[in-house]
């Protein structure tokens, strides 16, 4: 047998106000009409609804499906500019009262209406018989007046004047009207808009009955202390969840009967702010490079091609430097001139291999083109920048540059993405250290648990070679590229020694580490993955 006295207790004061109500009226009432009785609002009243169901204590008497029609901010701006129909219609009257031909460009820029919009209206005009087309592409009325440009506006004015309404309130040739017209998946600039909704009803059961029945009679008694009745006995207006300061001040909590807690639920999950985990990784890479004793280069985002391409004794002439490869800015096009002997001793370089013992790539240099604007393309940028700036020797240096390249979108590629770009000069250096480097950076920084070397060619490094690691899911993935950088790099910026140096994919690094599938979900604003994922070290 249920324990109404517990079972009264144990209800919130919005469930005590929603079977109050539903017991002092026969009727079975919807949820809008229980938020007017008992003050609360919809919202609230179908969450109590909710859990007077899963409690047994409410129940749904009749549900009813219907479909309500109202006006789409486009079926507004109909109203008062009038319908596509109704403003081609009207623009061919006055074309030929004047004697003009208009074709579908004349109309579309006359009336302002998008190219795929108008073609859809004259279909429709044309196939209803209410214009022909003539020689040219001219568009002129028929003799027979267009009836679906009429009636839409009637619609149009009447859902305006009278609000929203059922779809069934219309006669049969309005709602083909209106169903013809209406919002669909795929085609939403549309004037109408039909939803559906469904309206219950509901009332107690018979538990339900029997735990509202007293309150019926007296619903401002309240079970407290001495007060206590045998029988159980609901009141919203005194039921309380939380003990206030000024209860415990006037003394009011001992007429007051309190809601019982169950102490071994758990807790509400209150969120709090963190970084993204993208962030974080980014952040932890650049704590470990300082930590290992890098100092931290930085460069523009908006470069020009002498310090992305020409100062990495990339020919102008690479493909790598069309516009398939990179983003040329607009406006300005093109940066101040290059400092020298810079610019003069990478041109030499260039064309004849100036004082490097090369022989050069043997074309005609254009310093202008080298002052041509791009979005850096490559973190090697930052190196070249670097080197030119007379650089410790020893040093290392590290920078998190972010770079854009045209790419098509896929699960490890993106049109903009992060790079670890660093060099190492010394007299000492050699392709051995680089590797070595190579190995700590895929364990430390990209956690893999597999890693490989691969040879590789790039114009600015020799020898060269690509690091990839193995994704527990997508496979071996490149990780970037490195090696020395040539004479005819380093030599024309005013480094004589030796030089190592790496551009790493940070973004396909923090899949590694975070465990993320696709490339794109590094930037997810996902609360639930930006709440979860953390950075594993």
């Amino acid at each position: 047998m249920t324990d109404l006295a517990a079972l009264g207790e144990s209800l919130h004061p919005h469930e005590v106000k929603v079977l109050i109500q539903l017991g002092a009226d026969p009727q079975t009432l919807t949820d809008e009409d229980l938020a007017k009785r008992a003050d609360l609002e919809v919202a609230q009243v179908g969450a109590a609804l909710g859990r007077l169901q899963l409690k047994e204590l409410v129940a749904v008497q009749e549900e009813k499906t219907y479909e309500m029609v109202s006006l789409t901010d486009i079926g507004e701006r109909y109203v008062q500019q009038g319908s596509p129909l109704a403003r081609i219609i009207g623009a061919l009257r006055v074309a030929k009262e004047e004697g003009a031909a208009l074709t579908i460009k004349d109309i579309q820029n006359r009336e302002g209406l998008a190219a795929g919009e108008i073609s859809g209206i004259i279909g429709t005009l044309k196939q209803e018989g209410a214009i022909l087309i003539a020689s040219g592409g001219v568009i002129k009325l028929s003799e027979t007046e267009s009836l679906i440009a009429k009636a839409l506006q009637d619609v149009l004015a009447k859902i305006k004047r009278n609000g929203p309404r059922e779809l069934q309130s219309y006669d049969a040739e309005e709602q083909t009207l209106i169903q013809k017209f209406a919002q669909k998946r795929g085609n939403p600039n549309e004037p109408f808009r039909v939803d559906t909704r469904v309206i219950r009803r509901f009332a107690l059961t018979d538990l339900g009955k029997s735990l509202a029945e007293v309150s019926v009679r007296d619903p401002h008694t309240a079970m407290s202390g001495a007060n206590a009745t045998a029988e159980p006995t609901l009141s919203a207006e005194v039921s309380k969840a939380q003990l206030t300061p000024e209860m415990l001040k006037d003394g009011s909590w001992r007429n007051v009967r309190f809601r019982k807690y169950t102490i071994g639920l758990s807790p509400a999950r209150i969120p709090v702010g963190k970084k993204h985990p993208y962030r974080e990784f980014l952040d932890l890479v650049k704590a470990k490079f300082v930590g290992m004793g890098f100092e931290e280069m930085r460069g523009p985002l908006v470069e020009n091609e002498f310090w992305d391409m020409d100062a990495l004794y990339m020919p102008q002439f690479h493909p790598a430097r069309n516009i398939h490869d990179v983003y040329f800015v607009k406006e300005p096009t093109h940066s101040l001139p290059i400092q020298e002997p810079f610019l003069k001793q990478v041109k030499q370089a260039h064309e004849r291999g100036w004082k490097t013992g090369s022989t050069g790539w043997g074309y005609a240099f254009d310093p202008m083109r080298t002052r041509r604007l791009i979005l850096r393309s490559q973190g090697t940028a930052v190196s070249a920048r670097t080197l030119a700036k007379k650089p410790n020797i020893p040093g290392k240096y590290f920078s998190i540059a972010r770079c854009f390249r045209y790419d098509q979108v896929d699960a490890t590629h993106a049109p903009d993405f992060y790079q670890i770009e660093g060099i190492v000069i010394g007299e000492d250096i050699n392709f051995r250290t680089l590797l070595g480097l190579l190995n700590l950076f895929a364990g430390e920084v990209a956690q893999a648990q597999e890693s490989k070397f691969l040879p590789a060619y790039f114009p600015f490094t020799e020898p060269s070679v690509e690091l990839h690691v193995r994704h527990p899911r997508l496979g071996w993935m490149e990780l970037g590229g490195a090696g020395l950088f040539r004479p005819e790099v380093t030599q024309p910026l005013g480094v004589d020694v030796p030089v190592i140096a790496w551009g790493l994919g940070l973004d396909r690094m923090a899949m590694v580490a975070l465990e993320i599938h696709d490339i794109r979900d590094l930037f997810s604003a996902d609360l639930e993955m930006i709440r979860s994922k953390r950075v594993q070290y």
